[in-house]
């Protein structure tokens, strides 16, 4: 994310960080102190997949995602936190913000793989999502997105990639969108119990 006077940090390589107290670490602890405090037992595992190399990030962060469903066979859902890069062909880089009960937070993305067979689950699921964030926040999310990989989503029915911010966003904004998404996604998940 990017920094600010009151947010630095020493950056791994341009707007990133091996420091998990200020990078996208963070922002999923963020969602899991959110989803607990909603009566939700969470694994939060902070193992960074895409350092050094983002080559292998996704075959890194399945084999962590595997390892956890066989200690833990009774998970029902898997969220997989990024945040997003978008430069413009001028260099500018882009900042996903809105404002909501008058905090800044950084705007969220759901993105579904649909390649694989289990998809059609997995979008149902960002649909619930996409419904519940708009009725409560109506500028956080930006438009889900349906791509054609997989983003490990084949290993679990209710998977999704979350995307809070990007890195024009700062750390505050991107906690703040966090929260605000963790909120609503406890009351889908909450409706999924029953």
């Amino acid at each position: 994310y990017a920094q600010t006077d009151g947010d630095t940090y020493e950056p791994s390589d341009p707007y990133r960080t091996t420091d998990c107290t200020h990078n996208v670490v963070r922002v999923g602890e963020e969602i899991a102190q959110v989803l607990r405090a909603y009566g939700f037992q969470v694994i939060h595992d902070t193992e960074l997949y895409d350092y050094p190399a983002y080559s292998g990030a996704y075959e890194r962060s399945g084999a962590a995602v595997q390892r956890w469903l066989e200690q833990y066979p009774t998970i029902k859902l898997a969220l997989d936190v990024h945040r997003d890069a978008l430069v413009g062909k001028d260099g500018s880089i882009y900042k996903f913000i809105t404002t909501e009960n008058g905090q800044r937070a950084a705007q969220v993305m759901l993105v579904v793989g649909a390649g694989h067979d289990g998809w059609k689950d997995n979008l149902a699921l960002a649909v619930r999502l996409q419904r519940e964030l708009a009725a409560d926040y109506v500028t956080l999310a930006r438009p889900a997105v349906l791509r054609s990989g997989k983003y490990n989503q084949d290993r679990l029915p209710g998977s999704l990639l979350v995307e809070v911010g990007g890195h024009g966003n700062t750390l505050t904004e991107a906690l703040a969108g966090a929260r605000m998404f963790a909120q609503s996604a406890a009351q889908v998940y909450a409706g999924l119990r029953g």
